[in-house]
């Protein structure tokens, strides 16, 4: 996984997965959203990196269109939020965002993994938290 930091987008999986919304169209942006979510909150395997990843770039997104939600400000981050637009999002994509990011942070995840590795999980974690606070708002 190339990884630079520990915000929602700061790795090649989450900003390929942005540059995938970017060039779909905006009605397809929500169905993209939801898959990612679903990979990782559905997955009862070990869950690799990549679906991990997207899954936490999408809860990003998701925690960004709450109220007072922490903006998508990352230069890697989907430009049509960047740029100040919005997504009408449906209400079920918060409590899914929760589901998504426990399933990460769980046991059986390659991202935990290498955050575990890396010596830098607590920093990892607090890095999840500004969207984990929006989405339990």
């Amino acid at each position: 996984m190339g990884t630079w930091d520990k915000g929602a987008f700061d790795n090649d999986d989450a900003a390929d997965f942005s540059g995938d919304l970017n060039d779909a169209a905006p009605g397809d942006r929500v169905r993209m959203i939801r898959d990612a979510l679903t990979a990782a909150a559905d997955n009862e395997d070990y869950l690799e990196s990549p679906e991990a990843c997207q899954a936490i770039a999408a809860a990003a997104i998701v925690a960004s269109q709450q109220p007072d939600g922490p903006e998508v400000d990352s230069v890697y981050g989907p430009d049509f939020l960047t740029d100040g637009g919005s997504l009408d999002l449906p209400d079920d994509l918060v409590e899914l965002s929760l589901r998504a990011i426990a399933r990460v942070l769980d046991e059986e995840s390659e991202w935990r993994e290498q955050w575990v590795e890396a010596d830098s999980l607590e920093e990892a974690i607090e890095a999840l938290e500004p969207i984990r606070a929006a989405l339990n708002r």
